[in-house]
């Protein structure tokens, strides 16, 4: 009866199943308490109305124990949805360690996304199954939203900063992604699809088709011809070597993580963040390089950590 109409996209990642029962819980707990109130005001509708002009209504006096327990039932109820929720919002926000990692560039109206290995795509995105694959986001424009329904994950994509999902794919197929933030005229229009291949049939599209420069390679490449070696590489500006995911301390005494994030604002605002014992020589080099260029500088700054450098080349 219900072929062809599904309620809900189908489950093709690790996390969609545990998303899909708290959203069943959820609507179990709206749908109970919804009932119980419409008709507990009914049957006292009933009960208590007035039967006649002389009738007066009487004073009914509260009950302690039956205020604690409409208190205490619901409390338990939003408990028990406050950490089941929190629980899957953690382990989503966390990509396991050594996933494969795919930059995404979103414009009016599309999506660009390439591998680290140099494949570059449009509106379309192959992954191999069962391996975790986290997206490092941002935009060129405005603010899009990067969502794919089947792997029921979804994040902002916003201009002027990185955003990042992941997710484990757990069957093969084609499953549809969209832009689910209104971004102009063309937003409906915005939207691709990410195939999941088996890991062989993935090395063979990896390598069978046509294959640019690796990002890390574009990324060296970048780095020598904006001269970054003339500073970083003689002392005058910090080092690059196992930079990347390690505590940097700034001039204001302050600490902060050496993520996409912190490299970018280096890149496009120098002065921003000083680190401790290094003068602010660095000029800007916002407008001269683009949003790719800037995900090829940090895929090569990558490469350089002992951390991140395996699973970026």
């Amino acid at each position: 009866m219900w072929q062809g109409f599904p309620i809900r996209p189908e489950q093709a990642s690790t996390i969609a199943r545990e998303v899909d029962h708290l959203y069943y819980f959820l609507t179990a707990v709206d749908l109970f308490f919804t009932a119980l109130i419409f008709l507990t005001v009914f049957y006292f509708a009933i009960k208590y109305r007035r039967r006649s002009e002389k009738e007066k209504a009487t004073q009914v006096e509260g009950s302690l124990p039956l205020e604690v327990l409409w208190t205490f039932i619901p409390l338990v109820f939003v408990v028990v949805i406050f950490l089941w929720g929190t629980n899957l919002y953690i382990r989503n926000s966390r990509p396991p360690e050594a996933s494969m990692e795919v930059f995404v560039i979103g414009k009016q109206w599309m999506w660009k996304l390439q591998h680290p290995e140099g494949p570059m795509e449009i509106n379309e995105l192959h992954v191999p199954v069962g391996r975790p694959i986290k997206l490092t986001m941002t935009s060129e424009d405005v603010i899009h939203n990067f969502y794919v329904p089947a792997f029921r994950v979804q994040k902002d994509v916003v201009p002027g900063m990185y955003t990042s999902i992941w997710f484990q794919a757990t069957e093969t197929g084609r499953y549809h992604f969209f832009c689910n933030q209104y971004c102009g005229t063309g937003h409906s229009l915005m939207g691709g699809y990410v195939t999941v291949m088996k890991p062989g049939d993935y090395e063979q599209w990896l390598s069978g088709g046509i294959r640019g420069e690796s990002m890390v390679s574009a990324g060296a490449k970048l780095y020598e011809q904006l001269a970054c070696i003339t500073c970083h590489g003689t002392g005058k500006g910090p080092p690059f070597v196992d930079l990347f995911g390690r505590p940097v301390k700034l001039s204001d005494g302050s600490t902060v993580i050496a993520d996409e994030a912190y490299l970018r604002e280096s890149v496009l605002y120098p002065s921003a963040k000083i680190v401790a014992g290094y003068q602010p020589l660095m000029p800007t080099y916002k407008g001269q390089v683009t949003e790719e260029q800037l995900l090829q500088l940090i895929a090569y700054i990558k490469s350089l950590s002992s951390v991140e450098g395996k699973a970026t080349k």
